[in-house]
């Protein structure tokens, strides 16, 4: 795949993130239910939605990572070993920086 088609990708993605990460960070700063039973139940949810927060930041910073490899004429070699990265492994994983030898 093309940088360009990559870059788009990963742009769209980018997007998708930024998205993702505003409305739960708006759900965490909206006020909550009176109701004692009711609190629990969101209690209960701030702590699945904290986990995928998490892990939108992380693939977020990635996806930043991956696009600024681009920019540099780095992306698509190995981070440890510096050889190509297989063009399967990095339509599956587009941000990866390791091939799949260094990255077991």
């Amino acid at each position: 795949m093309p940088n360009k088609e990559i870059t788009i990708l990963l742009e769209n993605k980018q997007a998708q993130l930024i998205k993702r990460i505003a409305a739960i960070e708006a759900d965490f700063h909206k006020g909550r239910s009176a109701d004692f039973s009711e609190q629990a139940t969101e209690t209960e949810n701030d702590g699945v939605l904290d986990e995928i927060h998490h892990e939108a930041k992380l693939e977020l910073t990635l996806v930043q990572s991956a696009l600024d490899r681009i920019a540099g004429g780095l992306y698509g070699h190995c981070v440890e070993c510096d050889e190509p990265i297989n063009p399967d492994r990095l339509s599956a994983l587009p941000y990866t920086i390791k091939c799949i030898n260094c990255a077991l």
